[in-house]
């Protein structure tokens, strides 16, 4: 497994057209909700996050002023219940903070949800909508064994959020040694996660664009890696860019892999994962086809992009059926079916 990867340029935004905007209304994903992006750029000022160890975030507590806050807090609020239920009333939620991230490409805004019952309370994410990012979450809310849940209105995404710790902080865990891991389990769970990965061509999965999922079973540990930046979502030109383990990133996980279990083994992992991605596929053909029906009539990056990807493909399956391919839609869909068996 190579350790080299990168990624040219920063991604644009891809406006959501009317056919995505049809399917998500036929499928409940757009909801009317009472506040949009923009509403919450009103901030008076930014307060800088530290973690538990005092480090630096990438976070900022937004500070809004008396006039806004009230507005902004129940609509943030109703929005909370739309996501997690039918939208029913309840008056023991409250907003406890919004915090925003100026890095990467959805600059999304963090909602802190306090359940003043029991003080227990949840976060959601307030996103700019993108098409990219709208097609990942759908192919990971069928291809994976993970179910998503976001509402999409006029050009704001809400996504719940993905509980998990963050890959990068696990490698520093386990480096460190506070975190003691089963080198089989969590290799098992990486092969499959780079397989799940490249058949439905999600890239830029480096370490913090992922969470790892610890699951106490009986005496043994399981693992679970899950996905949650779907913003590259089939738009980069180079094939290895939807495999993780060629990103530098994850070289622990790579090192890790080939300490633990033989290549013959890897390769079992592997065909099993294919099997489960095809049963999958099969109980959702309907909508993940539809879903693609869609995506082949938009335009979710570049020509250059979808030339030269459908060439690496061709060549790294050995196959000539990427040839014919003329937009990225088909170029996602031949690899599905080439990966698959289909």
């Amino acid at each position: 497994m190579m350790r080299l990867n990168n990624i040219e340029y920063k991604k644009p935004f891809f406006k959501i057209g009317k056919e995505l905007n049809d399917y998500l209304v036929k499928i409940s994903r757009s909801i009317e909700i009472p506040l949009q992006y923009e509403d919450l750029l009103r901030y008076a000022s930014l307060i800088p996050l530290e973690d538990f160890s005092g480090e630096p975030t990438l976070w900022n507590r937004c500070v809004y002023g008396p006039n806004e806050m009230d507005y902004l807090y129940a609509g943030l609020v109703e929005i909370y219940r739309l996501l997690i239920s039918d939208g029913t009333k309840l008056d023991h939620l409250t907003v406890d903070g919004i915090d925003f991230c100026g890095y990467g490409n959805s600059k999304p805004f963090r909602i802190k949800i306090l359940n003043q019952l029991n003080d227990n309370y949840d976060y959601y994410y307030v996103k700019k909508a993108d098409a990219s990012r709208v097609y990942g979450l759908e192919l990971e809310h069928h291809f994976s064994p993970n179910k998503i849940n976001y509402i999409y209105y006029k050009d704001t995404l809400i996504e719940e959020h993905i509980i998990g710790i963050p890959g990068d902080q696990f490698i520093n865990e386990v480096k460190s040694g506070q975190r003691n891991i089963n080198p089989v389990r969590l290799s098992k769970e990486f092969v499959k996660f780079n397989e799940q990965c490249f058949v439905r061509l999600l890239g830029d999965m480096r370490a913090y664009n992922y969470v790892v999922v610890v699951t106490q079973d009986f005496d043994q540990i399981q693992y679970r890696v899950r996905a949650i930046d779907f913003d590259q979502q089939s738009f980069e030109k180079r094939c290895r860019i939807y495999l993780p383990q060629f990103y530098i990133e994850n070289a622990f996980y790579v090192q890790l892999i080939q300490n633990a279990i033989p290549l013959e083994t890897i390769e079992q992992y592997k065909k099993e994962e294919k099997s489960l991605l095809r049963k999958r596929y099969l109980n959702d053909k309907y909508q993940i086809d539809s879903l693609i029906d869609v995506l082949k009539k938009d335009k979710i990056s570049f020509d250059d992009n979808v030339e030269n990807l459908k060439l690496e493909l061709g060549k790294f399956h050995s196959s000539s059926a990427f040839l014919s391919c003329k937009n990225m839609g088909e170029v996602l869909e031949t690899n599905i079916k080439v990966m698959l068996g289909l």
